[in-house]
């Protein structure tokens, strides 16, 4: 499918790891549709992306937006999402995480299912440790094979089916940040995400959501449609951060304020 208009902007919360992004823009480029443009959105100042970014853009058939902090100010991925719902030229976001290879049809899925009335929750398959190390030494999409994910390892991988023919029934889960999408005009309406969380966890997803909802969205899965496949880390953050992110979020939702005062438009 040929599009020249911009009808999809998918947004990478990017930190200090290149390999992976060389891999995700990789899969990017072999969508089965065009229509979309990238947002690379930096949580850091690294002049090593910039670079990489430059020397390459050329390689990629959609257009790609590079977004950094200014200086390195520890975590402000909320901060980065905000700037990057700012820059974005389409009327419908997605949102990954930089440790997220994107299926081929993952643009064509929410192109075609974002609406006004909903936010959109995609499900990861979670790739092994060896299969990870494979994929990143061999900087080939091949290894994302059902079977060859089930010889490295890899568990879960119904996760992995793509499925688009009729609605599946599921039990749904809330927003998981490395892969949702939603109409950019209910974001604007909630004031985007809240800045007030500078830890990681919670902030990006399950406050997001609580607010979308008191907007009147509903949640909406497509799982085994929009697929992205995990690559796997050691976890980067610590407990401790996520229940204070927590306690801020039962304060948020005390007060509630579904259009957040430290957001898009502070």
């Amino acid at each position: 499918m040929l599009s020249n208009k911009i009808e999809l902007t998918i947004i990478i919360s990017y930190y200090k790891a290149i390999d992976n992004l060389k891999l995700i823009l990789k899969a990017l480029n072999a969508q089965s549709v065009n229509g979309f443009e990238v947002i690379i959105s930096e949580d850091d100042n690294n002049n090593s992306t910039e670079q990489f970014i430059g020397a390459n853009r050329d390689c990629y058939n959609f257009p790609i937006i590079h977004l950094n902090q200014e200086t390195d100010n520890g975590f402000r991925k909320n901060s980065m999402l905000n700037k990057s719902i700012t820059k974005s030229n389409s009327d419908k976001l997605v949102f990954i995480d930089g440790d997220c290879i994107p299926h081929k049809h993952f643009a064509k899925e929410y192109i075609k299912n974002i609406d006004d009335k909903h936010f959109f929750i995609g499900r990861s398959l979670m790739l092994s440790e060896k299969a990870s190390n494979e994929l990143l030494e061999n900087e080939s999409l091949e290894v994302l094979s059902l079977s060859k994910l089930s010889s490295l390892g890899s568990t879960n991988l119904k996760d992995g089916i793509y499925f688009p023919y009729f609605p599946l029934i599921f039990k749904l889960r809330g927003i998981i940040g490395r892969n949702w999408g939603v109409a950019k005009k209910n974001l604007i309406a909630i004031n985007g995400f809240d800045e007030d969380y500078i830890l990681a966890g919670v902030g990006e997803d399950t406050d997001v959501e609580w607010r979308l909802k008191g907007l009147g969205l509903k949640g909406k899965s497509v799982k085994n449609k929009a697929i992205i496949y995990h690559i796997y880390h050691p976890r980067n953050y610590s407990e401790s951060d996520v229940q204070k992110n927590i306690r801020l979020l039962e304060q948020k939702q005390l007060a509630g304020n579904i259009r957040c005062l430290n957001g898009l438009n502070s």
